[in-house]
């Protein structure tokens, strides 16, 4: 199944601004060659979900291979959709342990060098690839 198959399969389409993806880029930038994570605040309106923050998380670890939040320690926050985290590599496909420690309904993963779209892949909790759909501010 090639990536326009499963993005037609999932039928979601996330929504973020240039904006806040040029935030993730460059907080990716001043972590390099450590993993950044963040928290995606915004809301699910059928199949479109719009991302307008982001949300530094409490007592998060940056590592070489690994950026961790410990969710127990999270605020109940509904309006959370999921987390974008940076993969040093370059490699935009989800691991194992990514999958594994999903939290939200989306996961967007940004590659070295952290420079445009072409660096991006949005995931749902299945691993399938998602629409992204960046608008101007």
């Amino acid at each position: 199944m090639d990536n326009l198959e499963c993005c037609m399969k999932a039928g979601i389409t996330v929504s973020i601004s240039q904006e806040l993806f040029q935030a993730i880029f460059e907080g990716a930038r001043r972590l390099y060659p450590r993993e950044a994570i963040l928290l995606l605040r915004g809301e699910k309106k059928k199949n479109l979900i719009q991302v307008s923050e982001l949300v530094v998380p409490p007592l998060a670890t940056y590592g070489r291979s690994f950026a961790n939040i410990p969710l127990h320690m999270l605020p109940m926050d509904f309006s959370i959709v999921g987390t974008v985290h940076s993969h040093p590599s370059g490699n935009l496909t989800p691991s194992t342990t990514d999958l594994n420690h999903f939290f939200g309904n989306i996961l967007i993963i940004v590659g070295f060098p952290f420079a445009d779209e072409r660096n991006v892949a949005v995931y749902n909790r299945n691993g399938e690839k998602l629409t992204l759909q960046i608008t101007k501010a």
